[in-house]
This record gives C-alpha cells, sequence and structure tokens, in this order.
C-alpha cells in the first residue's frame, strides 16, 4: 500500500486518516494562516476540530473531503472569503451552505493591526497576487516611495504612528461590522509586541481572547488552552523608537528582522526589495495605490 504523502499525513484527519482526537461537536475553522491558531487555541473543552489546510491551499480535489466534515460539523468558524474564492466553492457562504440544518456559522476577522509596525504593508498586485518581495514578504512603505521616486523617507514619528494605527483600526472596525464577526479591534487599545509578531501575525495573548469570545458566541464552555509554544512565531518585524514612544513601551530598538531564528539587518532587506521593484514596477504601482492614505499619513505621499 502507498504510504501517504508528508501533507497528507500532516491534514490526517482532514483526508480520513484518522479522528480528531477528544469527543464532542465538531468544528471546522477556515481562513488563512491565522486560522489554525485560532483552531489550536479551542480545541477541546467538550468540542473537536479538525486540522484544515489553509484556503488559499485548498484544491478542487480537496473538495469531498471538506464536504465530509461540512455535513459532520456543528459549528463552521470561518474567516470571510468571497465566493468561487481561485475558482473553487470555497466561499463563507457557499460552505455555510452545504452545513447541515443544525450547524452554526460564525465569522471571525481577517487580523490586521498595523499600529506596531506603521509603515509595513501587504501588496496583492492585480496581476499575481501570490507575487511577494524577496527575504521577507511584507513590503516597507518608505521603500516603495523611494522606488517610485518619490519624496525622500520620512523620520517615523510618535503622531504618524499614531494616526496610522488609527486608521487599521478603522479599517478592522469596517470589516467587523460588515461581515457581522466577532470583535478583535478593541484588543488593541494598549498595542505591545506580545500581541502583533508582524502586522498581520497575531501573538498568543490574541488567540487566547478570541478563543474565549468564539467558544462564548458559541455558547460552549469556557476552556483556556495552552498551546505550549508561541504561534505564528516564524517572523518578527523591526521594533522602532517611534512605536516604542508611541504606545509607551519600555523595550529596545531592533533594526532587523527576525525569521525562522535568523536575524536579518533592515539594511540587507532594503536592498534585496529596492532591486525586486526595479524588476516589478506593477508591484510598486499597486502598492502606491492601495495603500495611498497611509503613504500621505507618513508624509511620503
Amino acid at each position: 500500500m502507498q504510504q501517504p504523502d508528508p501533507r497528507t499525513r500532516h491534514y490526517g484527519a482532514f483526508y480520513g486518516l484518522d479522528e480528531p482526537a477528544g469527543d464532542g461537536p465538531i468544528a471546522l475553522v477556515i481562513g488563512n494562516c491565522q486560522a489554525e491558531s485560532l483552531r489550536l487555541m479551542i480545541d477541546g473543552g467538550g468540542l473537536r476540530t479538525v486540522r484544515t489546510p489553509p484556503v488559499h491551499e485548498l484544491t478542487a480535489a480537496d473538495l469531498p473531503c471538506l464536504d465530509r466534515w461540512l455535513a459532520r460539523a456543528a459549528f463552521l468558524v470561518t474567516q470571510p472569503v468571497r465566493d468561487d474564492y481561485r475558482g473553487l466553492p470555497l466561499g463563507s457562504a457557499q460552505l455555510s451552505a452545504r452545513l447541515s440544518p443544525a450547524a452554526r456559522t460564525l465569522h471571525v476577522p481577517v487580523i490586521r493591526f498595523a499600529g506596531l509596525y506603521p509603515a509595513h504593508a501587504i501588496v496583492r498586485p492585480p496581476a499575481d497576487p501570490s507575487l511577494v518581495p524577496p527575504v521577507v514578504a511584507y513590503h516597507d512603505l518608505r521603500l516603495l516611495a523611494e522606488a517610485a521616486g518619490l519624496r525622500a523617507r520620512a523620520p517615523l514619528d510618535v503622531p504618524a504612528v499614531r494616526a496610522i494605527a488609527e486608521l487599521s483600526l478603522d479599517e478592522l472596525r469596517r470589516r467587523e461590522a460588515q461581515h457581522t464577526t466577532v470583535v478583535v479591534s478593541d484588543l488593541f487599545a494598549a498595542p505591545s509586541f506580545t500581541q502583533m509578531r508582524t502586522l498581520n501575525h497575531p501573538g498568543n495573548p490574541v488567540w487566547t481572547a478570541l478563543a474565549s469570545r468564539v467558544r462564548a458566541a458559541l455558547e460552549l464552555p469556557e476552556h483556556v488552552v495552552d498551546p505550549g509554544r508561541p504561534l505564528l512565531n516564524s517572523v518578527h518585524a523591526p521594533r522602532e523608537a517611534a512605536v516604542l514612544q508611541a504606545w509607551g513601551l519600555d523595550e529596545q530598538e531592533r533594526p532587523y528582522w527576525v525569521t525562522d531564528g535568523q536575524i536579518i539587518p533592515v539594511e540587507q532587506v532594503r536592498e534585496a526589495h529596492l532591486s525586486w521593484y526595479a524588476r516589478h514596477a506593477d508591484v510598486v504601482q499597486a502598492g502606491l495605490i492601495r495603500h495611498a492614505s497611509a503613504l500621505r499619513l507618513l508624509g511620503l505621499a
């Protein structure tokens, strides 16, 4: 008999190799890389969860397995996903329609907060939304502006940090309201680096709070999980003096990235990204359009 490949073994229960541990009703958690962290934190305490590939990795061949679990699930916890995502019936509404009549759907937001990393951004160029720069997959708006020949990089200051934080929270609140999600925006009233490792990689305190709110919304008993490790811990963004000052954080600046335990100086990232932008002018233009408001707040446009 042919042995399953590593991906199939990793998602063993999803592919029918075994059953989720524990007892109780089954919940599916669907979304991007954040979904697995939330799944870990709501698991147990009378709830069984199924480790599921992130939505952007699901393929047409995965749909029968997904449908089998949707038919069994008592709860679908999902980030908002548009209909026919990547040409497949993976939209939140489409998944919800395939649940059993008694099952419940709960929406959670995609968590992004830029108040700790105010110059960083994610850019999805229309021609290839999967395209990312080398070394680290985050864009620095100061480098985008430099690549576009805009004004010289302005020093980051406290008013800009606070303005970007509010812009980011306004967007998060808008998406929470639009999709009627569990609320997380209030968690960032007093930001700290324990909350966010990058602008879209929340730390354990955020997951603990969100898991508690999810379980309460699903009328499940309180159950606190210690995952035994930091979640979404592979990348840490630099920490800048103006950010420390803005939020009164008693920590040291970090003029470097940490990726898989390796220190990468910001100057190394700068050189790699500017070289890459020279070959991908469309990415620069997409970033300038998508993040025009943030560029103005940073004094770059």
